[in-house]
Order: C-alpha cells, then sequence, then structure tokens
C-alpha cells in the first residue's frame, strides 16, 4: 500500500467529530493484494483490488442497497450522488465506504457464529434475481480458486525449487514442490466450471461467492445483528460454492462434525435451497468443496514458499487433501454416517 493510497483512504473513512471532540486517528485494519481496509472511528474505507471491474463492482453495491438483502449484507455508504457509492482513483483504483461492524473474535472458537452465517446464506440464496437491479454479475468464486492457482505457479517460479515428483529432495523446498504438485493434480480433475474455464450448470442463486468467518460483522458494532460483508465476488451461481468452504473443513478434519451438523441444519432449517431438505448432501456439495479445498492448499502453498517455511498442520491438513482427491476423486466427503 501507498502512502498515497493510506492518506486517501484516511481522508475518506474520517467522520465528523461531535462536540467538538477531536477527530478519531486512523487504522489499517488489511493490508492485501486484494484489497485494503482502513478504519476511522465509525467509519471503514476500503481500496479494492487493483484489477477490479468498477462497472461490476458498481452493480454489486447497487444490490448491496437494494430492500431485498437488508438485514443481510452490510450496506455500503453513499459517497457523492444520492446513488453513488463507488468513486474511482486517479490511477483507476475503486473505493468504497462502509460502517464500521465488529468482526468474529479470533481468538474465541465458541464465539464463531456458525448458525447465524448459515441462516444469512438461506436469506440470501433465496432472494429473487429477477427483482435485483440488473445485469446481476456473475459470482466470482470459481474465478478467485483459478486466481489460487496463478498465485501458486508465480511463488513456486519465484522460489525456483526442484522438480516435483516422487525422487524430489527431502527439504522444505522438495516438501513444498511436492505439495505444490499435489496440488496441480487435484486441479487437474475439477470441471471446467470450477476451473473458471467455462460457465458453471447451475447459475440461478445470488451468492456471496467468498464466504468464511471473516466476512461477518455485527452492525451496529458490539451487540447488533450479524451481517455479511465483502461484495466484491457477489453474484449470479451456484448457491452450493459458499456452503464449500465449512464442508471442506469438515471433509479435512478442520471442523468438528457437530458444528458442521449444526451449521447444516440451520441452513436446511431456515429453506436454504443450495442442498436439499434432508438427505446426503454431498452430491451437490463434491465438486465446490474439492474447488475451495484446492484454492485453500494453493494459497497455503504459496505463502509458504514466499517466506520460505514449510507448511504448518492445517495447510499440511488442505494439502494431504488434495493428494487423497487424485487417488480417490470422488472421496472428498469423510466416510461415516450420513451428516445430512
Amino acid at each position: 500500500m501507498t502512502t498515497a493510497l493510506l492518506v486517501r483512504l484516511a481522508a475518506l473513512a474520517a467522520t465528523a467529530p461531535r462536540g467538538g471532540a477531536p477527530a478519531p486517528s486512523s487504522e489499517v485494519l488489511a493490508d492485501r493484494p486484494d484489497g485494503t481496509v482502513v478504519r476511522s472511528g465509525r467509519t471503514v474505507a476500503k481500496a479494492h483490488a487493483p484489477d477490479a471491474d468498477p462497472r461490476e463492482l458498481a452493480a454489486r453495491l447497487r444490490i448491496a442497497v437494494h430492500p431485498l438483502l437488508h438485514g443481510i449484507l452490510l450496506p455500503p455508504l453513499l459517497l457523492t450522488a444520492p446513488d453513488a457509492c463507488l468513486t474511482v482513483t486517479e490511477e483507476g483504483r475503486a473505493l468504497t465506504r462502509w460502517p464500521y461492524g465488529s468482526p468474529v473474535p479470533p481468538d474465541d472458537p465458541d464465539a464463531a457464529p456458525w448458525e447465524d452465517t448459515a441462516r444469512l446464506l438461506a436469506r440470501l440464496h433465496s432472494v429473487d434475481l429477477r427483482q435485483l437491479p440488473g445485469p446481476v454479475p456473475p459470482m466470482r468464486g470459481p474465478a478467485k480458486a483459478a486466481r489460487a492457482l496463478a498465485r501458486l505457479r508465480t511463488a513456486q517460479a519465484s522460489a525456483g525449487g526442484p522438480p516435483p515428483g516422487p525422487r524430489a529432495p527431502r527439504t522444505a523446498a522438495g516438501a513444498l514442490s511436492a505439495a505444490a504438485a499435489a496440488v496441480e493434480r487435484a486441479w487437474a480433475l475439477l470441471p471446467p466450471w470450477a476451473r473458471d474455464e467455462a460457465p458453471p450448470p447451475c447459475a440461478g442463486t445470488l451468492c456471496h461467492g467468498d464466504l468464511h468467518l471473516g466476512q461477518l460483522v455485527r452492525h451496529p458494532a458490539g451487540d447488533g445483528p450479524w451481517l455479511l460483508i465483502d461484495i466484491d465476488d457477489l453474484g449470479r451461481g451456484d448457491g452450493a460454492w459458499d456452503l464449500a468452504r465449512p464442508a471442506a473443513w469438515f471433509a479435512t478434519g478442520l471442523l468438528a462434525p457437530d458444528v458442521w451438523t449444526r451449521f447444516l441444519a440451520a441452513y436446511r432449517a431456515a429453506g436454504g435451497p443450495a442442498v436439499g431438505p434432508d438427505g446426503d448432501p454431498w452430491p451437490h456439495l463434491e465438486i465446490p468443496a474439492r474447488a475451495l479445498t484446492v484454492q485453500t492448499a494453493a494459497l497455503a502453498v504459496a505463502k509458504a514458499a514466499t517466506a520460505d517455511r514449510p507448511l504448518d498442520g492445517a495447510e499440511t491438513a488442505v494439502v494431504d487433501a488434495c493428494a487423497r482427491m487424485t487417488s480417490l476423486p470422488q472421496q472428498l466427503a469423510p466416510a461415516g454416517p450420513d451428516v445430512g
């Protein structure tokens, strides 16, 4: 993040103080290649990814402020004209402004709002696309997965490690090369639509596109209801993609079975349409869950290669899941009794 962008975001987030109080200082909440977020008091400003399409982002913002999304998505704050929630810098970077909401506590797993998340998704997936301002852009989940693979390949090329394969040296670089090879093999088994190479077979649902617990906040901060944030990947697609990350975590042992069961039951009880109301959910979830597992593993290996470090336990678990997919392509779902 450049100093000029930080200054611009801090000014955008600044809120007028009350009663002569000093203006709150700015705080960088996130600074990643796909976005930078700065907070000032009760307001945050976001610089979206450098390659974000302003027209598609504007369409997503119009959806976020639509009455049908009230109580589901955190709405953006207006910037200029009555219907304008987006500004673009001279360099072409899209900026938006949002109310501040308190996130899920990262150090308190028991506070994770899995059932609330499921109910929000069920409501999101039940929105009638025909009643939204169009055209509704496609959900960008598969595009994010493809971008993760591109990042892995770039990191591997920069690291210059040994070629992957069973005879790779038993070094940290060799282990990462072998992990990258497992990820690539699992990626090759996915159908073209899950690799963002073809339209999805089902695209009639309004999807978040990048669902995880970091995409929820309480607003008003502190004790308000949970709302979904980050509309960068919002759009029409297959609602199963939004369930795929917790499904993949469950299948790889990173999410407790009882948590997954509660999450799925809450989604179904709220009328979520992405899986049937009962029975085995995996016929609907298998491909998206495999895609999200590969995406997570690709990012894990890329980060480890860039930092020149070995994989940690959670990262190893998703890479191992990719390896299992190549030997048993249809067996990401764990063995055992039906969890639906």
